[in-house]
């Protein structure tokens, strides 16, 4: 896990004639380019012998690397270096070590986010950031929001295995002038690889559970054209049975994943479209009183997108629409007792993003139409023609709304100092609410080599999901008008930035206004509803501090020990809650984390990989009647593996100490769970 993706040599040099063209000299070759700088002067003098011992010398040898990682952090893609933003990329390095087997269980790694599970393996799992709830973050597909307004819940049901990603982007605190209204703490980036040749890759795994996984890719390249098909299926018995001794948290899988992109001179356009399908046994996940409870969701996804590539100015487009279905039981296979809920959204969007660069900087100015409804038994307000809704049901309610957006933002990038400042103007019909403005500035400094200082303050919106304003069913009480949570944050931070040593230091506050969450008050007897409300305020202050050394650049040598990662965050809130009040997201936050990580060389392709996670949860849940503080818990995964250029063999085990604990509510985790698998890899 990286702050900062630095690469392994001292500082970027940046050929602006041959970067970030599909012409490029260093882009055609698709290969790591390092450059040794040499002065001429000293050419002209010195023999065969000299000029080999300089260069052989690692010490007085200048190497630089090209950093060509761009990331989202702002309208203006810039190279994680250049970002005045705190951004954790996680790259192909790290998600090949770790032992996960989905995004969200990568994300348990990144110091600033929370991933609450319900169920392993990802299969429902809820993803926050800095003390936020999992509606209040951005989940972006190749940088094309995919959030489910109906509930976000649901939002991390991505088309992809962890096997097809590139790398994911963490952009931590409010990002509203960048990704609009569903990024009020903060944006998940899923960037997908495509290979640089013609190939196929398959994969296979088993494990504890009775857990298989299976899949593949394969790639064509021809010319200015590339196309990528990957699909893959999973399924488990799962870890829990219900009081009756039936399984309630198996789960069967299955993703599909279409990319293609056509490269000229002139133009650059990708597109992509996924399906993603799954059923898993929801055990008590929404409500204690029944144990036996069942979710069926299906995704698709859709998007193309384009960029101009004018020396001066580029004009980037994009459309999409993405569509999700859900039907929940909570009495599995028995509609006839509680009939079954169905809900479908749609949304399809429109960005229209244009850059100019002048001698004054780059400047990024644009719109953003996005549309969503749903349609559902339970979701909104009654329709006037019901509508079928698969597998039976009947859609009779549901709503629909609009957001429309301007943004503005100028970006200066100098040698040692970047400044970015825009704001963003929403409009959205769901509230009835004018155009409001928030904006937002950040600004680094490198006050020495290796040191930077950086500082930024944010502001950003979230509208209600559907659920939240509607859901008032079988012990929950919703308010439909709710108002949108709004949020301030200010953050400064330190980073000390080597080939060999990366360490980041950051503090920050948010002032939080009308948050929204799900309250239960105990004193209204057991069968008090859980009831959706604004917070006032909640005032949020935090602290991140991380540390990375990189033995192979620290001894010059390929050492034993690859790399050594530490990490740790602290929370506290100003807003308690009240003895008798269980809160279900917003006041329920990891008030510590600490992250440990190693990579070690054992032998010759032989490489263990461990991870230790210590978190400590603020808030309470339900239990016997009685509410019970959440307590500290550790866990440890470990990864063997046997990495060879055309195939790797690897087996790992998750929480293998076997602790004990409890992600959400009274639902405890799986104890150890063991897998092993392979990869094979052919190019043609």
């Amino acid at each position: 896990m990286k702050k900062e993706n630095i690469q392994r040599r001292s500082r970027a040099v940046r050929f602006k004639r041959f970067t970030r063209r599909s012409y490029a000299v260093f882009q055609s070759l698709k290969l790591e380019v390092n450059i040794g700088v040499l002065a001429i002067p000293m050419l002209a003098f010195a023999n065969v012998d000299s000029v080999s011992a300089q260069t052989e010398n690692h010490a007085q040898e200048r190497v630089y690397e090209l950093d060509e990682v761009e990331v989202t952090g702002t309208r203006v893609p810039m190279t994680v270096g250049q970002a005045a933003r705190m951004v954790t990329v996680l790259d192909r390095d790290d998600i090949a070590a770790v032992p996960a087997q989905s995004v969200n269980d990568l994300l348990k790694y990144a110091v600033g986010v929370d991933v609450r599970q319900r169920g392993d393996m990802g299969v429902q799992t809820d993803i926050s950031i800095r003390g936020g709830t999992f509606d209040q973050i951005a989940i972006l597909l190749n940088g094309i929001n995919i959030c489910d307004p109906q509930t976000g819940h649901n939002s991390a049901d991505f088309p992809v295995d962890i096997s097809e990603i590139e790398r994911i982007e963490v952009l931590e605190g409010p990002a509203g002038r960048v990704y609009g209204t569903s990024s009020l703490v903060g944006a998940v980036n899923i960037v997908t690889r495509t290979d640089v040749r013609s190939g196929m890759e398959i994969h296979a795994e088993g494990g504890s559970y009775g857990f298989f996984d299976g899949g593949g890719h394969v790639s064509f390249r021809n010319g200015a054209f590339s196309n990528q098909l990957s699909g893959s299926f999973s399924r488990s018995d799962g870890f829990s049975r219900n009081k009756m001794g039936s399984l309630n948290s198996d789960f069967r899988q299955a993703k599909a994943f279409y990319q293609g992109r056509y490269g000229h001179q002139t133009v650059d356009v990708r597109w992509h479209a996924g399906f993603s399908q799954k059923d898993y046994g929801a055990n008590t996940f929404y409500s204690a009183k029944y144990d036996d409870q069942f979710e069926h969701t299906r995704k698709f996804f859709t998007a193309v997108q384009a960029e101009t590539k004018g020396e001066f100015y580029r004009f980037r487009p994009a459309v999409y629409w993405n569509r999700s279905e859900d039907r929940f039981e909570l009495i599995r296979n028995h509609p006839e007792s509680i009939p079954f809920n169905y809900h479908r959204t749609d949304v399809y969007g429109l960005n229209l993003n244009n850059m100019l660069e002048t001698f004054l900087g780059k400047t990024a100015f644009g719109a953003e139409f996005r549309n969503e409804g749903v349609v559902s038994t339970t979701l909104g307000e009654p329709l006037r023609f019901p509508k079928p809704a698969p597998g039976g049901g009947e859609y009779t309610v549901g709503l629909n709304r609009t957001n429309l957006s301007f943004h503005l933002e100028h970006n200066i990038l100098l040698r040692s100092f970047t400044l970015s400042a825009g704001v963003i103007a929403v409009k959205n019909t769901g509230n009835e609410m004018s155009f409001r403005f928030y904006p937002g500035v950040d600004a680094s400094w490198q006050f020495a080599r290796d040191w930077k200082l950086y500082a930024s303050f944010n502001t950003s919106l979230r509208m209600p999901t559907f659920t939240e304003l509607y859901y008032s069913v079988e012990g929950y009480k919703a308010d439909k008008y709710l108002k949108p949570e709004e949020m301030k944050a200010c953050e400064v931070g330190v980073k000390y930035l080597t080939p060999a040593i990366r360490a980041v230091v950051s503090v920050y506050h948010y002032r939080g206004t009308d948050l929204i969450d799900w309250i239960k008050d105990l004193s209204a007897g057991e069968d008090a509803p859980w009831q959706s409300v604004n917070h006032a305020r909640v005032n949020t202050t935090g602290a991140e501090a991380s540390f990375n050394l990189d033995f192979d650049e620290l001894l010059h040598h390929r050492s034993w020990i690859r790399d050594l990662n530490l990490a740790y965050g602290y929370i506290t809130q100003d807003k308690k809650t009240e003895s008798d009040v269980q809160s279900r997201y917003a006041l329920e936050y990891l008030r510590h984390k600490l992250v440990a990580q190693a990579g070690l060389r054992l032998w010759h392709c032989l490489n263990l990989h461990l991870s230790y996670r210590w978190q400590d949860r603020a808030g309470n849940y339900e239990r016997n009647g009685r509410m019970t503080a959440y307590q500290p818990y550790s866990l440890l995964d470990a990864r063997l593996s046997w990495d060879a250029p055309q195939y790797r063999l690897y087996a790992e085990v998750n929480n293998l100490l076997d602790k004990t604990f409890y992600d959400y509510g009274n639902i405890p985790q799986p104890g150890v769970w063991v897998r092993v698998g392979a990869v094979w890899r052919m190019n043609w």
